[in-house]
């Protein structure tokens, strides 16, 4: 097993250990995509053989050893869902294929989350993300292979991501040793030494409302990190193809709880009461018009009301009402705005009707998410490999969702880049959305997605080489960090 000290991702043994002959420079030769002699007089330039690398990953990743293992790990998590936090067998499965490729990892952060390392410990640093937690609702597909736990089911996907990030660090980890470019043959200076980097495989647990990206975060999970890309399987766009858009993707959101409470009594004499129940339909009609009448329509906002709960009679008018909702916005400042005026309208309206309202924002339960935003440069980064590997025609804008996701936790702090990876086959019917009992992954995508993390941080890590390094300075920084790290390859 090989472990991280807790308390420091990146200590002066891993440093050195990773300095050793048992590993090998996370470096790239682009020979191993072009079979083909290289001569000295060739005129081209480093572009052509990058756009190899996405190809090659891609065709490793559907050999039949990977595919059957990515399938076989994505159906022993299906099997065995785990809600936000409680993800323990699901991390224990990641950490032993970790184990068996021989790939080094930090746990526990955030509870339940791994943070693996592929590549030389030294910079550039970049992440791929995966997050691995269930939703607490029922399967209706019956399959070999349906959840075996009452209540529990993965059906947004994240069994898919974490086989296909798993399947990624196998492609880096089997290939570190022939991954080596050296373009001094173009004599391009940001090519003339060897590649340098690290891959850092981040595990998240509880992206189900439980906001486990701001706790990995808290936990070391980005130190050093320079840029992050993360993915989620999509029913409407056909496999084989990718959607996204640069700026804004996916909204804010947060959620919101009131007690409207009022003096219940017979519903044949409502004059001896103080009726809760209209006086919260009355809130739920003005908080609409937050939106209609208040918003900039030309900046997306959404206030819905989903829950209500009061009463258990035909004759009786209850005692209270409780109400709950979403509200999501693009813009920060819309964001708080709602918020303000969410509490405003409750509190204010249930006064009209002579009730009291208690509003809850419940931020430690389910924390506020951020809007995920799409750095501009990323997204160039994001097309070049996208049309390499799938070509330009299956690469996709989209327009934003007012969907959210804890990966803008990650943006807030470094450059981060979010996409939505096809999957959708006519001929094997109709794939239901995310969030349905009835939502299933064609596991034929699996190797479009280790394809792209690893073609994603490849390509980073080869276009963003430190300018100089310094042996010296590598000792120095070394020897300055302190921690602990066992290898136990």
């Amino acid at each position: 097993m090989n472990i991280f000290n807790p308390h420091q991702i990146f200590s002066s043994s891993i440093i050195s250990s990773m300095a050793s002959p048992k590993w090998v420079s996370l470096t790239f030769i682009l020979s191993m995509f072009m079979p083909l002699p290289i001569s000295s007089n060739q005129s081209l330039g480093p572009e052509p053989e990058l756009a190899q690398i996405p190809v090659s990953f891609l065709e490793h990743a559907k050999r039949p050893e990977l595919f059957d293992r990515m399938v076989s790990i994505r159906r022993k998590i299906h099997e065995n869902p785990e809600l936000c936090y409680e993800e323990f067998e699901t991390s224990k499965l990641i950490r032993a294929e970790l184990d068996r490729l021989g790939i080094p990892y930090r746990y526990p952060l955030a509870e339940t989350g791994v943070v693996g390392l592929v590549g030389t410990g030294g910079p550039p640093f970049v992440a791929i993300r995966a997050d691995m937690d269930a939703l607490a609702m029922q399967e209706s597909v019956e399959w070999e292979h349906k959840s075996k736990v009452a209540g529990k089911m993965h059906g947004c996907g994240h069994d898919g991501h974490v086989a296909m990030l798993l399947g990624a660090a196998s492609l880096l980890q089997e290939y570190r040793h022939q991954l080596q470019v050296s373009f001094r043959v173009w004599k391009v200076p940001a090519y003339e030494r060897g590649g340098e980097g690290t891959v850092v495989l981040v595990f998240q647990p509880a992206e189900e409302g439980g906001a486990g990206a701001k706790k990995m975060i808290e936990d070391g999970a980005l130190e050093h990190v320079s840029a992050i890309f993360g993915l989620h399987l999509a029913s409407v766009h056909p496999i084989g193809s990718v959607a996204s858009t640069p700026g804004p993707l996916l909204a804010a959101s947060g959620f919101f709880e009131a007690v409207i409470s009022g003096k219940g009594g017979h519903a044949a004499i409502p004059q001896h009461t103080i009726d809760p129940i209209l006086a919260a339909s009355n809130v739920i009609v003005s908080l609409q018009h937050l939106v209609s009448r208040e918003a900039d329509p030309l900046d997306s906002q959404v206030v819905t009301v989903g829950k209500f709960q009061g009463g258990g009679a035909f004759n009786v008018i209850p005692d209270s009402v409780t109400i709950g909702g979403t509200f999501r916005a693009f813009s920060k400042d819309s964001f708080f705005q709602l918020k303000e005026r969410i509490e405003e309208v409750i509190t204010r309206q249930a006064s009209v009707q002579r009730c009291n309202a208690t509003v809850l924002f419940n931020e430690i339960a389910k924390p506020f998410y951020p809007a995920t935003i799409n750095d501009k440069d990323l997204h160039e980064h994001f097309q070049k490999v996208a049309r390499d590997l799938l070509g330009s025609q299956n690469v996709r804008e989209m327009k934003p969702l007012m969907g959210a996701e804890d990966f803008s936790f990650y943006q807030e702090v470094i450059p981060g880049y979010y996409f939505f990876l096809g999957m959708k086959n006519d001929s094997q019917g109709q794939f239901k959305p995310m969030h349905s009992p009835y939502f299933r992954i064609n596991e034929d995508v699996l190797p479009y997605g280790a394809a792209f993390h690893a073609s994603l941080a490849t390509r980073y890590l080869l276009e963003n080489q430190p300018k100089s390094t310094s042996t010296s300075d590598q000792k120095t920084e070394s020897t300055s960090t302190k921690g602990n790290f066992r290898d136990e390859l």
